[in-house]
């Protein structure tokens, strides 16, 4: 993990656990969230909208159907940030 992702991975970590009633420490970043109880998908799509209002950006829905884990949530809020830096 580069260490310019890690206050992504922080960020988004703690919006997953705040909506899954849970701690950050409780989040394993490779967990598949599918896999969490309690995490439907009006939650993900809650912790989503979340996610876009902290950063001030707007996901691709498709990316955000395909990501299952924090990490590749991060990875999607990434490439985000980039592409909004580079416009």
């Amino acid at each position: 993990m580069s260490t310019t992702a890690e206050p992504v991975l922080v960020t988004v970590t703690q919006i997953v656990a705040t909506e899954l009633a849970t701690t950050a420490d409780a989040i394993d970043p490779d967990l598949d969230l599918r896999t969490v109880a309690g995490a439907d998908s009006v939650k993900v799509l809650r912790m989503i909208a979340r996610i876009e209002r902290a950063y001030d950006i707007e996901l691709d829905d498709e990316d955000v159907f395909t990501v299952t884990t924090v990490r590749e949530v991060t990875d999607v809020v990434e490439r985000a940030l980039a592409e909004g830096a580079a416009a």
